[in-house]
């Protein structure tokens, strides 16, 4: 298999988390459950000065959740780039896969901790095929040739 289906398989994994991770930052003020709903009015009534703005909690969480989103679909566009390796910019795609596996990797360990196994198999899948794809990429085949130059004419 070529590393640049596997890269794109993992762009797609982290796009699903991604639309995953932005419906529930869209609901999370919203759960039938009237004890989650008075946390939910406790985080988002109480406002504290910081840094020369008051925020509540549930602004902090809402926006944080925002960035993750933002987060994943980087993340997504990047895995997407990076599966176009050609022999020209093979080493610099290896430091970069490297990178964003790392990252999944530890971003998995962190949902396991604070969230839960189901998103966590998302960033750990897209972090296995980076590793993977890394692994094929010092098989020949795994490369395109060079970049064409432009013809003078």
């Amino acid at each position: 298999m070529r590393a640049k289906i596997i890269l794109r398989a993992a762009a797609i994994i982290i796009f699903l988390h991604g639309i995953g991770h932005t419906m529930a930052v869209l609901t999370w003020k919203d759960d039938p459950d009237p004890k989650k709903m008075e946390v939910v009015r406790q985080m988002t009534e109480n406002k504290f000065p910081f840094m020369g703005t008051s925020r509540s909690m549930g602004e902090y969480f809402e926006g944080f959740g925002i960035q993750g989103t933002l987060s994943l679909l980087l993340i997504t566009l990047i895995l997407w780039y990076v599966s176009d390796v050609r022999e020209s910019n093979k080493n610099l795609n290896k430091k970069i896969i490297l990178t964003v596996s790392l990252i999944l990797l530890v971003w998995g360990i962190i949902e396991l901790i604070y969230f839960f196994p189901f998103a966590a198999s998302f960033s750990l899948i897209s972090s296995l095929l980076g590793f993977y794809s890394l692994a094929l990429l010092n098989k020949p085949g795994n490369v395109r040739g060079k970049d064409k130059q432009p013809s003078r004419n």
